[in-house]
């Protein structure tokens, strides 16, 4: 498959064991091209690559005291793009922060657990299936 028919996503997360164990789970079980960066502001700089998902961590301040956390990365995200699906992760299974992730515009919100890989996989399907209708939806009205 040529790279630009391939899904790109941008893995973020301060946590460095569970974004490698993340890509590598996303290497082995699709062909996506994956960036990964431990910080909002690197993912940030590196919007001009084009990510069609971002899965961005909630907290983001394990490396840098005072980085970005995940709202404000998200925030900055959507002023660049606010068409870029981001899903937004954490180890806080608390319905009030998926409530404010989503009022952030996030598209979805995982818990970190053993089952976080297989929902974001549901997730990002989900994401392109949603994508495909609205093209088809705007094409159908232009013909109208």
């Amino acid at each position: 498959m040529k790279n630009e028919n391939k899904i790109k996503i941008f893995l973020v997360d301060d946590d460095a064991l569970f974004l490698k164990s993340l890509e590598i789970e996303f290497l082995e079980n699709a062909d996506f091209i994956i960036e990964t960066y431990s910080t909002g502001e690197l993912c940030v700089e590196n919007l001009s690559h084009n990510p069609d998902v971002i899965i961005l961590d909630y907290q983001l301040d394990g490396i840098v005291q005072d980085a970005m956390n995940g709202l404000e990365t998200l925030d900055k995200i959507k002023a660049f793009n606010v068409q870029t699906p981001v899903v937004m992760l954490s180890s806080q299974d608390k319905i009030e922060v998926a409530i404010n992730c989503m009022h952030h515009k996030a598209f979805d919100y995982v818990v970190k657990s053993e089952t976080a890989f297989v929902r974001l996989q549901k997730i990002i399907s989900t994401i392109f299936k949603y994508q495909k209708m609205e093209k088809e939806l705007s094409w159908y009205m232009d013909r109208m």
